[in-house]
C-alpha cells in the first residue's frame, strides 16, 4: 500500500471531467448551474441538497414527469457547471460523454455527498465512512455493519446502494458513522473519499456492459480503497483483492486487513474452532505480546438464524460478517458489540429465506442472486445431490459453464424460467448431463412462477431443497428481483395451502 500524509479529508480534483473534472465549484455551490441527471430517489436527494445550499438545478429524466427536461439531446452542457449523474447513467452515455469532452465535471452522489460532509454534534468533525463494495453480499455486509454499530450505541445508519442516499446521512449532524454500501456505478464518478476503513468482499464478472470491460470494473472497485484513512480489508482467499490493496494510495499508516473463513494469521480476523475473532485491532500494534493473542468476537451459532434449512451457515455469510466485524474495529467497537450486533441482524428480504417446508421438501428465496458468483456461492450451502435449482432469466450475455461446473454435484435436478433459457441448457448439459432439467414455457408470463414452483415439487423429494437462485437478472419477466422472490414465495405458500397447482409444463 502506498502511503501518503493526508488529513482523511476531500483533495483537490484535476483532469479529465471523467475522472472528477477540473473543479470550478469545490463546496460553496451558491449560484453553481448544476444539472441532475437521473430523478430516482437518490436524484431527488440531491436536488433538496443542492437547493438549500443555492444551487441553480436543473433536472433531467426521460421518465419523471416533474422533470425541467426529457431529452438528454436538448442539454446545453455551455450553460452547465457541473453534473450529478445518477448511477444508471454510463460513463458511455453522450451526455456525459459530452460533459467530459468540454471539461464540465462529473460527480456521482456519493463525490457530492463527500464534499457537503457536515460536523457531527456528537463529537468534532464529520462522521468517518466506513464502505463495502463487491460484486456480492455488499447488502448483508453493511447490514451487519449498521447492526454491530447499533450494538455500540452509534446512531450509524446503512447508506448508499443499500437505499437511503449517503447525501442525506452526510449532511445530518446526528449521525455518528455512516455505515456505506457503494457500486461499482456508484464509485466511477467518486474521486475524492477518503473512508476511515473499505472493504471489497469479492469481485467476480457483472456490470461489464456498463464499464466496459473486466478491467474497467475491477478499476472502479478499487477506489473504494483510494485515501482509506486505517485499513483496507479483503478476503485473504483472493490474490486480486491483495493485489488492489497493495496498490492502493492510501493515507499514511493504513493497514492492510484480511479476513479468512479458516485460522486467522498475525493482522487478520478469522474463524477457530466456530469462533470468529480478531488477531488485526486486538491490541495496540506496539503491544510486546500483540501476536501472541486474539480478542473473540462472535461465534457460528451467532449466526445461527441465517442459516438455510440444512441449519449451517454458509461461507459467504461467515465472510460477510467477518468483513463487517474487521470494519467496526477499526472503528474501536468492543468485541461484545460484534457479537450483539450480528446477533441482532435479521435475515435479509429475498437473500437464502426458507419460505416453508413442504411434504419434507424446503422452498428457499434466494432471488438476490442475481449473477453466477452469487448462485454458486448460494448452491455451495447445500449437500450434494440435494437442491432442485429454479435458475434462469436476463443473462445479460453471461455464460454458466463455470458455475455449474462448480455446483453441479449439489444439483438433483434444474427447472429454468426466462425468455431465454439456452445458456443454462449449454451448461447443464455439459456439466450436469445426468439430473433432468425442465424448461417452463415462458410465453404466459404471469404464471411462469406458479409453474415453476409446481414442476419443482414434482421433481424433489423429501431431504431436498428447492433453490431460486437465479443467477441472472430478472426483467425479462418480472418488474425486479424483489418481485421474482415474492412471486416465488405465494407460489410456495399455495402449495403449503393446498392450493390447486399450476398446469404442468
Amino acid at each position: 500500500m502506498a502511503g501518503r500524509q493526508d488529513d482523511g479529508g476531500a483533495v483537490p480534483i484535476s483532469g479529465a471531467a471523467n475522472d472528477g473534472g477540473a473543479d470550478p465549484t469545490g463546496t460553496d455551490l451558491a449560484g453553481r448551474r448544476v444539472l441532475v441527471a437521473g430523478l430516482g430517489v437518490t436524484g431527488r436527494a440531491v436536488v433538496g441538497v443542492l437547493a438549500a445550499r443555492g444551487a441553480v438545478v436543473t433536472t433531467l429524466d426521460e421518465r419523471a414527469a416533474d422533470a425541467d427536461v426529457a431529452d438528454p439531446g436538448s442539454v446545453d452542457l455551455g450553460g452547465i457547471d457541473l453534473v450529478i449523474a445518477s448511477p444508471g447513467w454510463p460513463p458511455a452515455h453522450p451526455l456525459l460523454a459530452g460533459a467530459a469532452e468540454r471539461g464540465v465535471p462529473v460527480w456521482s452522489e456519493v463525490e457530492l455527498a463527500w464534499r457537503l460532509r457536515v460536523d457531527r454534534a456528537s463529537a468534532p468533525g464529520p462522521a468517518p465512512w466506513l464502505v463495502v463494495t463487491g460484486t456480492n453480499g455488499k447488502t448483508t455486509t453493511v447490514g451487519m455493519l449498521a447492526s454491530i454499530l447499533a450494538a455500540a450505541g452509534h446512531a450509524a445508519p446503512a447508506v448508499g446502494n443499500v437505499g437511503t442516499p449517503v447525501v442525506t446521512a452526510a449532511t445530518d449532524p446526528g449521525v455518528d458513522v455512516l455505515a456505506v454500501e457503494l457500486s461499482s456505478f456508484q464509485l466511477h464518478f467518486t474521486t475524492s473519499m477518503s473512508a476511515h476503513a473499505a472493504a471489497v468482499l469479492n469481485i467476480a464478472p457483472d456490470h461489464l456492459d456498463w464499464h466496459g470491460g473486466m478491467d474497467a470494473y475491477v478499476a472502479d472497485k478499487a477506489r473504494i480503497y483510494e485515501r482509506a484513512v486505517l485499513a483496507c480489508v479483503y478476503d485473504a482467499a483472493d490474490p486480486r483483492l491483495e493485489r488492489l490493496v497493495a496498490e492502493a494510495d492510501v493515507v499514511e499508516g493504513a493497514r492492510a486487513v484480511a479476513f479468512t473463513r479458516g485460522a486467522p494469521a498475525p493482522g487478520q480476523l478469522g474463524v477457530v474452532d466456530g469462533i470468529l475473532v480478531d488477531r488485526a485491532f486486538h491490541a495496540p500494534l506496539d503491544h510486546p505480546d500483540r501476536t501472541g493473542h486474539a480478542a473473540e468476537l462472535a461465534t457460528l451459532d451467532d449466526l445461527a438464524h441465517l442459516a438455510g434449512p440444512t441449519g449451517v451457515v454458509a461461507p459467504h455469510v461467515v465472510a460477510n460478517a467477518l468483513a463487517a466485524a474487521a470494519l467496526a474495529r477499526a472503528w474501536g467497537v468492543p468485541a461484545q458489540a460484534v457479537r450483539d450486533g450480528l446477533r441482532a441482524f435479521p435475515a435479509g428480504e429475498h437473500r437464502s429465506v426458507v419460505v416453508a417446508e413442504v411434504d419434507g421438501v424446503a422452498y428457499v428465496d434466494d432471488s438476490k442472486a442475481t449473477n453466477a458468483h452469487a448462485a454458486a456461492a448460494s448452491l455451495a450451502a447445500y449437500p450434494p445431490g440435494t437442491v432442485v435449482w429454479l435458475a434462469g432469466g436476463l443473462a445479460k450475455g453471461a455464460e454458466f459453464d463455470e458455475l455449474v461446473a462448480a455446483r453441479g454435484e449439489r444439483l438433483a435436478a434444474a427447472v429454468l424460467i426466462g425468455v431465454d433459457a439456452s445458456p443454462w441448457e449449454r451448461a447443464l448439459a455439459r456439466h450436469a448431463p445426468g439430473i433432468p432439467v425442465v424448461r417452463v414455457d415462458p410465453t404466459e408470463t404471469g404464471t411462469v412462477m406458479t409453474r415453476a414452483v409446481d414442476t419443482a415439487r414434482r421433481l424433489a423429494r423429501p431431504g431436498d431443497t428447492v433453490l431460486l437462485a437465479p443467477a441472472s437478472a430478472s426483467m425479462d419477466q418480472f418488474v425486479s428481483y424483489a418481485d421474482r422472490g415474492e412471486r416465488f414465495a405465494q407460489a410456495v405458500r399455495a402449495l403449503d395451502e393446498g392450493e390447486p397447482s399450476g398446469p404442468a409444463t
